[in-house]
């Protein structure tokens, strides 16, 4: 059910901002930030009053921004949510972006800054001195370009179906047919999938060519000689750089794919294939019918509901405040863009769920997901945290510990609740396997954006070799043969490239982090959950390291915690 915002609660008001100001209105909002660029500042408790209501407008600022992206995702054809989305960001976001250079300008310059409890303040002034560092006006304009890029892409995946039944099916609700005990019906649906992708093909060859175009040249205005050097400070990745990332390809590749090629051949042998082809991946290796765990959007909530209090009744009690609050739109629909994903109403200090259920095992998997988002939003509610330690700006690397841990965590509780013994031990091998496939992918992923980024001249078929070779590398051994054109094009189905570049490497760092999570559970569940919960309530308010340390997690990803990952998992998936 689409969001409607006007019925939310207000449970924590404004001090500085008025009440009644449109936060998408720039009219509205100027003189706010005027108020904050004049205002004198005579004493550390004036710039930590300062500090506050600083953060008050920018997280009324951000949550006018979120409704308007969660119109444009929940209506794709509604013209007058894509308009009022653009709107925002032709007339509003980059005077905002100006705004908060010369805020955070001010602040750095400040007097009082080194006065500050290093605690609470630490990082949130290494941030904005990094920002102040990165911002150059003339980059404003390409942003606002690259956002209408998006945007576009955005539009062009959402308006892909295909007709399979005698219906019209989204792409999103094509993917259940990948895991039918039927070969044909799996050919069949992957290759209308395809297909679909491939009539676009050019158009979307064209949108990213002109993003590499634009990225680069963001870049160089800012003094980097590349995006990938650019992005890696964009990103606040103050803890790693680009040789880690290298030594996780590297670990991946000793100590993970060998395994993921194990377990195909595994997978191909229970089949009585020759070789595995691109649709054979996820269908079910012993001939049983796809695993369905529910049938109906409330079915999934409630089952759903029942898990999250078996982890941890406060979970249970955040997730029925969403149900309560109509916090989650899940099912597919024609007009819907693809993917899921969670996002903080930043004022409002509430969740909203956003997904494509069509009654998969992967779509359980998913909520358990995004809950585990919705729920490090619920423990840092009450902490008074910065707008920069909040929502979009915790580091992903610890987010997405929170939901790919409830994944494991949720995982432990299915039987009973969707499954019986014999299919719940088959969602969890499902769930095992993916997770060591996907370690795969995300380096795959990364290396590409690396060459990417640091060859930003290069050409579509330079492109297309660069994929080529960087899929080889870490991918499964898959028969291509007849389908070399659409092995090429494999990417395009991957919305981060477009959409967030260089956002993907961080699910590598979760990864790990939730396996640590999953196997402290094991251990003792009660200190587990306890460690798990004592870290998201810190939000972003503690570098990487820290907030790993208080889940009681190692930090690094290289190959002496690969391995021992590795190993945990080839123990349950090839016993």
């Amino acid at each position: 059910m689409p969001l409607d915002y006007e019925s939310l609660p207000r449970e924590y008001h404004r001090t500085f901002l008025a009440e009644g100001v449109d936060s998408a209105d720039w009219s509205s909002l100027e003189r706010f930030f005027d108020e904050l660029q004049e205002r004198r500042i005579r004493s550390v408790a004036d710039l930590q009053a300062w500090l506050e209501d600083y953060s008050e407008v920018f997280v009324a600022v951000s949550e006018a921004a979120s409704i308007r992206f969660i119109h444009t995702t929940e209506m794709t054809d509604k013209k007058e949510y894509q308009d009022a989305y653009a709107a925002f960001l032709e007339n509003v976001e980059p005077r905002v972006k100006l705004a908060q250079f010369n805020l955070n300008r001010k602040f750095v310059e400040s007097e009082f800054r080194a006065l500050l409890p290093r605690e609470r303040y630490g990082l949130l002034e290494r941030k904005i001195e990094n920002s102040v560092r990165l911002f150059r006006a003339s980059n404003v304009e390409l942003e606002k370009e690259e956002k209408r890029l998006a945007l576009m892409h955005q539009n062009v995946t959402g308006a892909m179906t295909v007709s399979y039944g005698g219906q019209e099916r989204t792409v999103p609700e094509m993917s259940k047919y990948l895991e039918s005990n039927d070969p044909a019906q799996r050919e069949q649906a992957w290759r209308l999938i395809q297909a679909r992708y491939s009539r676009d093909r050019d158009q979307l060859e064209g949108i990213f060519d002109r993003m590499i175009s634009l990225r680069d040249r963001i870049a160089r205005n800012a003094g980097f000689a590349s995006y990938r050097d650019y992005s890696f400070l964009s990103r606040e990745r103050f803890d790693y750089g680009p040789d880690d990332c290298a030594r996780f390809h590297e670990a991946i590749e000793k100590h993970i794919v060998p395994l993921v090629r194990d377990a195909c051949r595994k997978r191909q042998t229970e089949l009585g294939l020759e070789s595995l082809r691109p649709w054979d991946i996820v269908a079910n290796p012993v001939g049983r019918v796809p695993l369905l765990p529910f049938r109906t959007t409330d079915q999934l909530v409630q089952g759903c509901e029942q898990i999250f209090g078996e982890v941890d009744p406060a979970f249970s009690d955040y997730f029925r405040r969403m149900m309560q609050l109509r916090l989650l739109d899940l099912e597919s629909r024609p007009g819907k863009a693809h993917g899921g994903y969670e996002t903080e109403l930043l004022e409002l200090r509430l969740p909203f769920i956003f997904m494509n259920s069509v009654g998969r095992d992967q779509d359980m998997r998913t909520l358990l997901h995004e809950s585990g988002h919705a729920f490090h939003s619920f423990e840092t509610r009450n902490a008074n945290l910065h707008y920069l330690y909040r929502g979009e700006n915790i580091p992903a690397e610890i987010a997405e510990v929170a939901s790919m841990s409830m994944e494991l965590l949720g995982g432990e509780h299915i039987k009973g609740i969707f499954y019986d013994e014999t299919d719940a031990a088959r969602s969890r091998y499902d769930h095992m396997l993916s997770i060591a496939r996907l370690l795969p992918w995300i380096s795959t992923i990364d290396a590409f954006q690396h060459w990417l980024y640091t060859n930003p001249g290069h050409t579509r078929e330079e492109r297309g070799d660069a994929w080529e070779r960087t899929y080889d590398r870490f991918s499964p051994e898959i028969e291509w043969g007849g389908l070399e054109e659409a092995k090429r094009y494999q990417w395009h189905r991957q919305t981060h490239l477009f959409q967030t570049p260089f956002y993907y490497f961080e699910y590598g760092i979760a990864q790990l982090g939730a396996l640590g999570v999953w196997m402290r559970y094991e251990r003792n569940p009660r200190e587990a959950v306890a460690s798990f919960r004592a870290a998201l309530a810190l939000g972003g308010s503690r570098p990487l390291p820290e907030l790993f340390k208080r889940a009681g997690l190692p930090w690094g990803f290289g190959a002496d915690v690969v391995g021992e990952y590795a190993t945990k998992l080839r123990r349950v998936l090839l016993p």
